[in-house]
């Protein structure tokens, strides 16, 4: 059973700097709780969210069908992240669409809507903002900071921005870094944004349009990289959409896959911000802490102090088990304590969202211990 999730939000009137240069004042966080912050505030759980998600994790809103967090599998009560021992909080990142500043909101000093002027934004900054957020809410240290895909990167970035505030990292289906071939796909999807004759150069919301057709285009490239071959050929295969007799046109749909990036397309286009995925893809190719060590990835990791949790699914061909045995051996090599689960699941990038039991089981046992340490 799911219980009600209640969403907040945080004004913060100070000025955030960003490692572009640029700064934001004025700006709003979007936040969830589940569970209670014990009385010494050592329970906290951060949840960092992935491309397209939110800070509603878990929990269902109120009156609202179909309104379960993006995680909420794996958090509540009971739950392998049990919200009847830990305190867990999501948080919207700056620059999203779903109630944190971003393009879609009004500059403070302009009074116009930021478009693509929203300055750009990286993990570094998103972990800042969070940090104020948990300094608002009297959290000085967290219990552990968890995160799947961008939010893995988030849940690192977190041990080395900040590693006296973080006990444990869990860090799922991530990455040190993009690969060049994983680069080239955010770029593909955001020319087809960019090329869209309705996103008159991000400004968009000034026209009274959405450029549709090139958000349907990048969801749909997305979409492909976050499944398997395997479980694509078992969903789909060659089915035709519509009897057994093929129509021999270069237009219309054919098979069943293609009726589904569609459909798929269609649907992200009716919600998600252009400007948004722009921002978000770029603070994933930009994610890189060896960069600042000559490349050198253990010596990035040197600052960590926290104790790691790193899950990798053998089909995600995106985030690959590789990219987080790279994490590994970093950490090992600067003697950390660390903890290392390599799933054997046919599903792809979207296996950290799947109730796989192995998975399920490696996370609530994890949870667990930390649970038991706080008692």
């Amino acid at each position: 059973m799911s219980f009600i999730a209640t969403p907040q939000t945080m004004h913060f009137p100070e000025v955030l700097p960003l490692q572009s240069g640029a700064s934001l004042r004025d700006y709003h966080l979007a936040f969830e709780t589940y569970g209670t912050l014990n009385a010494d505030a050592s329970n906290a759980v951060l949840v960092c969210h992935a491309l397209n998600a939110s800070h509603h994790v878990a929990g269902v809103y109120a009156g609202q069908d179909k309104s379960e967090g993006w995680w909420d599998n794996m958090i509540g009560p009971g739950k392998p992240v049990d919200t009847n021992r830990l305190f867990v909080i999501g948080v919207n990142n700056l620059g999203s669409c779903f109630g944190s500043t971003g393009p879609m909101h009004l500059h403070p000093d302009t009074g116009e809507v930021y478009g693509a002027d929203f300055p750009v934004v990286t993990v570094e900054d998103w972990v800042n903002a969070q940090a104020r957020l948990l300094d608002r809410l009297g959290i000085t240290q967290l219990a552990a900071v968890l995160g799947g895909s961008l939010g893995g990167m988030q849940a690192l970035s977190w041990t080395l921005q900040y590693p006296e505030r973080v006990r444990h990292a869990v860090v799922v289906a991530s990455a040190p870094n993009l690969t060049a071939e994983n680069i080239a796909f955010n770029e593909v999807a955001r020319r087809a944004i960019v090329t869209d004759p309705d996103f008159h150069g991000g400004h968009f919301y000034r026209h009274g349009v959405v450029p549709k057709r090139g958000l349907r285009i990048a969801r749909m490239i997305g979409h492909i990289t976050y499944l398997s071959d395997d479980v694509m050929n078992e969903k789909f295969g060659r089915q035709l959409r519509e009897g057994l007799d093929l129509k021999y046109s270069t237009q219309d749909i054919e098979f069943q896959i293609e009726s589904y990036l569609r459909y798929q397309g269609d649907k992200f286009s009716e919600y998600f911000d252009a400007n948004t995925y722009l921002l978000i893809t770029r603070a994933l190719d930009y994610f890189d802490p060896a960069r600042g060590h000559g490349g050198d990835l253990t010596r990035a990791l040197a600052r960590a102090t926290a104790k790691f949790l790193l899950i990798s699914f053998t089909t995600d061909w995106r985030f690959s088990p590789r990219r987080s045995r790279e994490i590994v051996k970093a950490l090992l090599d600067n003697r950390r304590h660390v903890s290392y689960a390599e799933i054997d699941a046919p599903h792809g990038h979207d296996a950290f969202l799947l109730d796989d039991a192995r998975y399920m089981n490696v996370m609530r046992s994890y949870f667990n211990s930390i649970a038991k340490e706080l008692a």
